[in-house]
């Protein structure tokens, strides 16, 4: 998960649109912001995207 993968997130918990577990609305959300990398990561890593929105915890490795 990049810096700017973490933003795109935050942008979207900061504007209280969604629960962030609602995975589906979070995708969309995302996709009408323009956070294309974002829905694209949501697609592939929705287990790292659970740690994080649980934890705060980020894996640097990607």
């Amino acid at each position: 998960m990049n810096e700017r993968i973490i933003e795109q997130i935050l942008s979207i918990r900061a504007s209280g649109v969604t629960n962030m577990f609602d995975l589906p609305h979070v995708q969309r959300e995302a996709y009408d912001r323009g956070f294309h990398e974002l829905v694209l990561y949501l697609k592939d890593h929705r287990a790292k995207y659970s740690r994080f929105i649980l934890t705060g915890e980020a894996e640097d490795s990607e």
